[in-house]
């Protein structure tokens, strides 16, 4: 078991991904600390946990876009558990959806606070807790693809945000390594906040493909691909590899325990500008 021992703290649990990396986690022998936004769906996490032997499961509901809330969080951590050895982001929302004229400014806030404020905020008050571990990892859920995803910006730039934070806290957080999981598109509760914005909001087009997608006539992404990335990430298998953004579905990352020296060294998987010479033209 590649995580026996340990002690994972998971955000946005009660989601799809979440959950999925939980569950993961605990075939691999990890203790878990869920949370979620939901009081009522973050205590039923004990039960659903309940069939994996050997693993300690605790539940503790927490609004990451709310400092008291998260403070509050890792309070009750350290009442009733010897620490933590890896942190998952795992929280998140889509937020405002629709063009710029369409959205206002405190709506468009919303995927901010969650995602990216509350991604720092639950790394921040972590700390402790990571600096006790032999060595602590953090894994932070990004995603927002590589392009422009028209009338969702809200999303993109926070999570764009997280993508720079990752990087920038891997000099500040070492030995703690530190990686982003891009989680592909998975069928979860973010198709259905798609489908709600509607197709006059969304596009036509990103409708009728979330339409697809939610009806299973387009393939999408498992998320046990993410949960898998995540469990390399948490093990010591990635001891060494920190500041990076990985694609749960593009990157061979089984192959990264070959390549860690130039890993450290480059600033492949991580966000660059594209200057005129990389695209071939000498201007």
């Amino acid at each position: 078991m590649k995580l026996k021992g340990k002690t994972a703290l998971i955000t946005g649990a009660t989601g799809v991904i979440g959950n999925t990396i939980a569950r993961a986690f605990a075939r691999e022998g990890c203790n878990l600390i869920l949370s979620g936004p939901s009081k009522r769906k973050t205590s039923a996490l004990v039960r659903q946990f309940s069939t994996f032997e050997n693993v300690e499961v605790r539940a503790i509901p927490a609004d990451v876009s709310n400092k008291k809330s998260v403070q509050q969080l890792f309070k009750k951590t350290g009442r009733n558990s010897k620490g933590i050895d890896i942190l998952v982001t795992a929280a998140g929302i889509y937020g405002a959806i629709g063009t710029t004229d369409q959205i206002e400014p405190e709506a468009w806030m919303e995927a901010i606070r969650v995602n990216l404020l509350g991604t720092f905020m639950t790394i921040k008050y972590s700390l402790p807790f990571l600096r006790k571990s032999r060595r602590g990892k953090i894994i932070a859920l990004a995603g927002g693809g590589e392009g422009a995803l028209t009338n969702r910006s809200s999303y993109v730039s926070s999570k764009g945000g997280v993508l720079r934070l990752v990087e920038t806290l891997a000099g500040e957080l070492a030995p703690i390594d530190i990686n982003a999981i891009s989680p592909g598109s998975v069928v979860s509760g973010f198709v259905d906040d798609l489908l709600k914005a509607g197709p006059k909001k969304l596009g036509k087009e990103r409708y009728a493909e979330a339409l697809k997608q939610k009806r299973g006539t387009i393939a999408s992404t498992p998320p046990e691909k993410a949960a898998a990335l995540a469990v390399f990430l948490a093990s010591s298998e990635s001891d060494g590899i920190s500041g990076k953004n990985i694609s749960a579905v593009w990157d061979k990352w089984q192959e990264f325990g070959r390549h860690k020296k130039e890993l450290a060294k480059s600033d492949v998987y991580t966000m660059r500008r594209i200057k005129p010479k990389d695209r071939g033209y000498d201007w």
